[in-house]
């Protein structure tokens, strides 16, 4: 094709919109290119105004969507072309092209400022427009003081003073230095007598940034400000041409009030007042009318001198207006005007004085809370959360638990928690805040963490006239047949403690209590089972004199459990089998939790901090946010003399990693003038025995690769003397060896942390690795914990992520140097795309010192069984399913042999550690075993998988497997991953003997971390 004459550029255009698909459109393009190349090859050869056609080009390529990786340098040269044209397309071209820290892009800015100190004034607008898009801090050092000339000049056009003030306020924000505030406070004042508009919004623009970062220079713009206000609204001195829809200038408006805001306060009487008469003006002249463009551009004005009248702590009288004006707002067809009218109204409840007033809509803020746009429901759900108190806490809370029950799955976890707090918060009575909770884990089970059943726990146990009605209560809900699970932990946890109170009333007796907990056993989880062993051995404590009946059962279930695969599960079956053959010693053992001594509640404590640091204490505070990173880091703090040992740790939680907080479980709760508040059992100068002591089991994979040398002995010399290392298992600073060895069996930890969600990754003499997961069909959150052992920093820290293909993993930046004693907390978010058993790898990397340099290679336990869910299915339901996938791909049978022998009641163990449930008495060879599981995934969605397991009893070492689902990939993986966990798994430790480690307290939901640690690894 010829390039001559811009012809060419519609004959390319025409080519490419005459392209039947994607795939030779980018054949036409890539043949563009290829001329392009060419072309600028002999660069020498080229004016002008070959330049400029070729780079036409270019830009429209680019904008097609494909890279344009060459002809930059064309580009940046036609910049310095003498002709407007050719000029033109350089500046278009370079802007579009290039960003602020490209190197070609230096080599124009004395081009840039010959244009800017030029006298034409076309050249001078493209060169400014050039600077304002994509000006750095090279520009900025460079053409701050031409620009600011231009700004002030009263010779120059208000085209070019316009372009200047949105050109410096780019440079300003690129480097604050640039603008003296000395010198340059009474020239921006006397901006702000501009007549033309045009000069005074951009003006404005850069006022704001200004005062954002230091208001108290700029005082005296104050009183310019309000009588640019007044111009507008109350003379309405303004060209038709910036009446936009009848409203004068609302651009102007809206950043002259937003600037206004960054004062604290207006002091001068005559100034406030005028502000007040202006600001009732556009409260009064303001309503909801049928066109969309009016109502935007009013209504942002309207918000804007909302949140000045808040800012200014206006009367009463002007917030009651505000709230009514707000009031009919919400009331509205239109959904973006309810929407802000909730938002705002929101913003209102800052001011104390006027939370009365608010209450008044209540009835119009739960219609809202059914609104079928879910944006419009979570603002009424703020709204009501914030305007909650005493006087209306039972009514708002019926409703939300009310709503509960129709509320979408995303909202639920939030809703849960917020009733939660305010029935804590503004409790009327006990028994109600009881009923409340109850209620909640009924209804919204799933998405109720366990900080609020931990709390109901802590709540009964302080409060003894409490215990009786708790009791009856959790017996009443065990009646239901289908009961959730988090309700099956509350309700035997406390009918373990104080179910012997209700001994007398019809169907309370220890054998009755005994049953119905029992019928939920078997379809619980792994996490759950610990604390039905320990409601057992509290029936059978208080069933005095002992019913032999009831006393061979519990001792059954005792017995089954005692070869749990899992070390928690195993080690309280095992002891309390033992204790409970000890007669009347078990009673004093085994006797009620003690109250808890008092503390504030952590979760309202957690709410009220993330409130604090997201609310929007002002309009100022909301826009001068900056985000933060997502990584913790925390550090024990050592007084100077010492005085303080090394235990005093301070970990602090991952805030929203997961919903279960295993600190919270000793925690309890007091009432004191109407408010709930939430004690802890630990005393303030106990802490964990370890760095990630809150972690329920050790896990560590792949050993190190480590370059070290021998160095000089270090000492630090802030160290106090007396201070015992291993009281936190943190290792000194000494004589490095020749190399790093991790501690601990790496496969051992890896494998358990195939059916657990929490342990340590990795350990070695200066870091402690650790994690802890929470599932949820098909996403994962994790938390990695790393924490550093030593009284000296480790440098250089670097980790990353290198995922399968099937996992989407997002991990949070990690600090690359971790304090003395500190721990860095840092979230990842996992999605599983498709069924796969490949796992994703964590690349991680430190140096200690200038000797040691540590990089490891750790499996993250993302296996494919977090994504399953064990279901129950009836054997009509099974057989149905079984039945229609018949033959491969759907049905996969196969041998396996080398499988390590094991008792049924073992390999069930194991399956439903697995999270797949096995079904009794479904297959009639009491050899075989039945289980189902559902399987989550984006692209499977939820699959249900369902096995069968024959064995032979005259040889367990082989079975015959058959594995069926409605995915062919899924049911080969899922065959695959259980035939790996058949051959290779861990040889755990045996059953402890009974008195090994006998224990004084059952737990409500977490063990103490050593004895776990000291039971895996035994």
């Amino acid at each position: 094709m010829a390039l001559s004459g811009m012809r060419g550029l519609s004959v390319f255009i025409s080519d490419v919109r005459n392209c039947q698909n994607k795939e030779q459109e980018r054949l036409r393009v890539d043949k563009e290119l290829g001329n392009l190349r060419t072309r600028f090859k002999n660069e020498k050869g080229l004016t002008h105004y070959e330049k400029k056609k070729y780079v036409w080009k270019m830009l429209y390529i680019y904008m097609l969507g494909y890279d344009v990786d060459f002809g930059h340098m064309e580009a940046v040269s036609l910049i310095s072309a003498p002709k407007y044209p050719e000029k033109q397309v350089g500046y278009i071209v370079t802007s579009c092209l290039l960003n602020e820290n490209h190197d070609f892009l230096r080599l124009a800015i004395n081009t840039v400022r010959n244009d800017i100190i030029g006298r034409n004034e076309t050249f001078q607008c493209l060169a400014l427009t050039l600077v304002g898009n994509i000006g750095g801090r090279e520009f900025a050092e460079s053409l701050a003081p031409d620009v600011q000339k231009l700004l002030i000049s009263s010779s120059v056009r208000p085209l070019v003073r316009k372009k200047a003030a949105l050109c410096l306020l780019r440079l300003y924000r690129k480097n604050p230095d640039v603008v003296n505030v000395d010198g340059w406070a009474d020239r921006m004042t006397q901006l702000l007598d501009e007549r033309d508009l045009g000069v005074l919004t951009s003006s404005m623009s850069l006022l704001v940034a200004l005062v954002a970062n230091n208001h108290e220079a700029y005082w005296s713009c104050v009183p310019k400000c309000v009588r640019i206000l007044e111009r507008l609204i109350r003379n309405q001195d303004v060209p038709q041409e910036y009446t936009y829809y009848g409203i004068p200038s609302p651009w102007i408006q809206v950043r002259t009030m937003r600037a206004l805001q960054y004062f604290p306060t207006i002091e001068d009487p005559n100034t406030r007042r005028s502000l007040f008469e202006v600001l009732q003006r556009i409260l009064m002249g303001t309503d909801v009318v049928k066109n969309v463009n009016k109502n935007n551009a009013s209504h942002a004005v309207l918000f804007e001198a909302l949140a000045l009248v808040m800012h200014l702590d206006a009367e009463k009288e002007m917030m009651s207006q505000c709230i009514a004006l707000l009031g009919k707002f919400i009331a509205v067809r239109e959904p973006n005007i309810r929407y802000l009218g909730l938002e705002n109204m929101t913003r209102m409840l800052m001011v104390t004085e006027v939370q009365e007033i608010i209450k008044r809509h209540q009835a119009q803020i739960i219609t809202s809370l059914k609104d079928p746009d879910i944006s419009i429901r979570r603002r009424a759900l703020d709204l009501l959360y914030g305007m909650c108190d005493v006087s209306n806490a039972k009514d708002i809370v019926e409703e939300l638990l009310q709503y509960l029950s129709t509320a979408d799955f995303a909202m639920r976890e939030e809703l849960s928690l917020k009733a939660a707090i305010l029935a804590e918060k503004f409790a009327p009575d006990l028994s109600w805040y009881v009923d409340v909770i109850l209620q909640l884990i009924d209804k919204a089970g799933d998405f109720v963490s366990d900080d609020i059943w931990f709390r109901v726990v802590q709540f009964v146990t302080n409060n003894e006239d409490l215990q009786p009605y708790a009791a009856l209560k959790a017996r009443s809900y065990m009646d239901k047949p289908a009961t959730h699970e988090t309700m099956v932990k509350v309700s035997a946890y406390i009918l373990g403690e104080y179910g012997h109170l209700l001994a007398r009333r019809p169907g309370c007796s220890p054998k009755e209590i005994f049953i119905i907990i029992n019928e939920k056993l078997p379809a619980v989880s792994t996490s759950t089972i610990p604390i039905l062993l320990s409601t057992y051995a509290k029936i059978l404590m208080h069933a005095q004199p002992p019913d032999k009946e009831l006393q061979s059962q519990i001792w059954a279930i005792f017995s089954k459990y005692e070869g749990c695969i899992d070390s928690e599960i195993q080690q309280r079956a095992v002891e309390y089998h033992a204790l409970s053959r000890k007669g009347a010693a078990l009673m004093d053992i085994l006797a009620e939790m003690p109250k808890f001594p008092e503390r504030q509640s952590s979760l309202i404590k957690k709410t009220e901090d993330s409130e604090a640091d997201t609310a929007e204490q002002s309009a100022i505070k909301l826009r001068t946010q900056q985000q933060t990173s997502n990584a913790l880091v925390v550090t024990d703090q050592l007084p100077a003399n010492g005085t303080q040992p090394v235990g005093q740790l301070g970990i602090v939680k991952v805030p929203s990693m997961s919903n279960t907080d295993d600190n919270t479980s000793e925690q309890g709760v007091t009432r004191e003038n109407g408010i709930l508040t939430v004690i802890d059992s630990q005393p303030p100068s106990t802490v964990s025995p370890d760095l990630l002591g809150d972690l329920l089991g050790p896990l560590a994979i792949e050993g190190p690769s480590v370059t070290a040398h021998r160095s000089e002995p270090s000492v630090a010399s802030g160290e106090p003397s007396g201070i015992r290392a291993d009281a936190l298992a943190i290792e000194p600073v000494e004589e490095l060896a020749n190399n790093v060895q991790p501690i601990g069996d790496i496969a051992e930890r890896f494998h358990a942390l195939i059916v657990k969600d929490s342990g340590v990754l990795y350990e070695d003499p200066y870091i402690q690795i650790g994690i802890k997961a929470e599932w949820r069909s098909h996403q994962g959150r994790f938390v990695l914990f790393l924490g550093n052992k030593n009284v000296a920093p480790l440098l250089s820290v670097q980790a990353m992520i290198l995922p399968p293909s099937h996992l989407q993993i997002e991990l949070s930046l990690v600090p690359e140097t971790i304090p003395p004693r500190a721990q860095v907390q840092c979230p990842l978010e996992v999605i599983n795309l498709r069924p796969s058993r490949d796992l994703a790898v964590l690349d991680f990397s430190y140096k200690f010192g200038i000797h040691v340099q540590v990089n490891v290679k750790l499996r993250l336990p993302a296996l494919l069984n977090k994504f399953l869910q064990p279901i129950s299915l009836s054997a009509e339901e099974f057989f149905l399913q079984w039945r229609s996938l018949s033959g491969p791909p759907l049905k996969l049978q196969e041998v396996v042999r080398g499988v390590r022998p094991m008792p049924l009641a073992e390999m069930t163990n194991l399956f439903n550690s697995l999270r797949v449930m096995v079904c009794p008495g479904l297959d009639p060879n009491a050899n075989n075993l039945v289980a189902s599981t559902t399987f989550y995934s984006e692209s499977t969605r939820a699959m249900l998988c369902l096995m069968r397991i024959e064995t032979d009893p005259a040889d367990r070492s082989q079975l015959r497997m058959t594995i069926a689902s409605g995915d062919p990939a899924l049911t080969f993986e899922f065959k695959e991953f259980i035939k790996e966990q058949l051959v290779d798994i861990p040889i755990l430790s045996a059953p402890m003997p009974p008195q090994a480690q006998p224990i004084s307290q059952p737990t409500t939901a977490a063990s103490d971390p050593g004895d776990l640690l000291a039971g895996l690894l035994n």
